[in-house]
């Protein structure tokens, strides 16, 4: 058998990159593990599909902490904006949520996933499921094809791998493609769990007290070991059993997972409930309902402020009695529980793991990757998408626009390339 283009992964980059591939004019497989496409695509945005972001591209980069800016090139080709073209094109109907985030209005994932496998179905893409490439077969340095688990080879002078990280490792994605790299010379980066919850054993997680308490717009800080905020991030987070998840959370995990690469033992966090007041202003503001309301307990007189199981909290935190009158509180006091609203410390020793994390960090070494192209610059044929490389945004559908933009692109250049060996 002899193919135009080969797809290693039927998810989010390849299937775009399949779709890209045929419209350029390639015949194009798409080889996969699992029984039917899109696997883990089904899963994300809790079913959703969080499928890209309106933000300008300019600024989707900024939001790709990972390596954002080997995306220009990419970019510059096929964008979010592209994305969103291309699913309105195929009726699938899109609508912005809160942060720019763009959903299918359907509010199902398996909208986006039709949308992809009818295109590829009126492009005659053909599909091998069920199956695992074992070999990317080249010749002095040139893709010729590929041999799967049954020992079929299957001939072709351009591969793409799509074949994902290691998160939801369920749905297939189990590290094949690094390994499939690595036999054809490519060099993988440490992989590490990004866009994750992390977990603390700092007292008051073990004692439950704020389980399940959700607190919104506030900032949440990483700290290095010498005490200064390395990245902060203005979101909602929420308190769990094992430490603290929630947007916030899982945007500083990448950072936290840095700084134990470093030798930490653990990470400093600061919590600050109120990030776009300064502290005095907050002082101020606490004293002014001391005055109007003195007659009322503590806890009472600052309820409409502060929630009110995190305010209990605190007050605990600073040893202030809840029903303390608040003409009691001495100013000291107010000091005291203004900087704990601003700058709650607490220690978190580690993050989810990789394959119970939404994103993986780290990936094929973009040092051996044209940006313009996505192709090998070591092995001539070879084109690397999505998750695979080196590259990692938090989420908010910027993960998912990277998988399709730099499928896009792959599958666009694979095309053009196979195209020289028809002649």
């Amino acid at each position: 058998m002899t193919i135009d283009v080969i797809v290693i992964g039927g998810g989010t980059s390849g299937m775009m990159a399949a779709v890209s591939a045929a419209e350029s004019g390639a015949n194009v497989l798409i080889i996969d593990k699992n029984k039917m496409l899109g696997k883990k695509l089904r899963l994300t945005g809790g079913g959703r599909c969080n499928v890209t972001n309106n933000r300008p591209p300019e600024d989707i980069i900024s939001f790709i902490p990972g390596n954002g800016k080997f995306l220009y090139s990419t970019f510059s080709q096929f964008n979010n904006y592209n994305i969103m073209e291309f699913f309105e094109g195929q009726g699938v109907h899109l609508k912005e949520e809160d942060h720019g985030r763009m959903f299918p209005v359907a509010n199902s994932s398996k909208a986006i996933v039709n949308g992809l496998a009818q295109r590829l179905n009126e492009l005659g893409v053909e599909l091998k499921m069920k199956t695992t490439v074992k070999t990317i077969l080249t010749d002095n340095g040139q893709v010729t094809g590929v041999k799967t688990d049954t020992s079929e080879v299957i001939q072709a002078p351009c591969v793409i791998l799509a074949t994902g990280g290691k998160t939801f490792q369920y749905t297939g994605s189990t590290g094949d493609g690094y390994k499939l790299a690595k036999k054809l010379g490519h060099s993988v980066t440490p992989l590490f769990a990004t866009e994750s919850p992390l977990l603390s054993q700092d007292t008051f997680i073990q004692s439950k007290e704020l389980q399940g308490l959700s607190l919104r717009d506030i900032g949440l800080s990483v700290l290095d070991d010498k005490d200064k905020v390395v990245v902060t991030h203005e979101m909602d987070a929420l308190f769990t059993h094992f430490g603290i998840s929630g947007p916030a959370a899982l945007r500083c995990s990448m950072f936290v997972n840095q700084q134990l690469d470093k030798g930490a033992r653990d990470v400093s966090m600061s919590l600050d409930l109120f990030p776009n007041k300064e502290e005095d202003k907050l002082k101020q503001e606490i004293l002014n309902i001391q005055q109007t309301e003195s007659s009322k307990s503590i806890k009472n007189a600052l309820r409409k402020l502060i929630p009110e199981r995190y305010l209990e909290f605190l007050l605990n935190r600073v040893k202030i009695d809840n029903q303390l009158p608040f003409k009691q509180v001495t100013e000291t006091q107010i000091e005291q529980l203004t900087h704990e609203l601003k700058d709650m410390r607490f220690t978190v020793y580690k993050t989810y793991p990789i394959d119970k994390s939404f994103v993986t960090g780290g990936g094929i070494s973009l040092k051996e990757i044209n940006p313009k192209s996505m192709e090998s610059k070591l092995v001539s044929g070879l084109f690397f998408v999505g998750e695979l490389l080196d590259i990692n945004g938090y989420t908010g559908g910027y993960n998912i626009t990277a998988a399709f933009c730099t499928g896009f692109v792959a599958g666009k250049h694979a095309a053009e390339i196979s195209s020289y060996f028809k002649y």
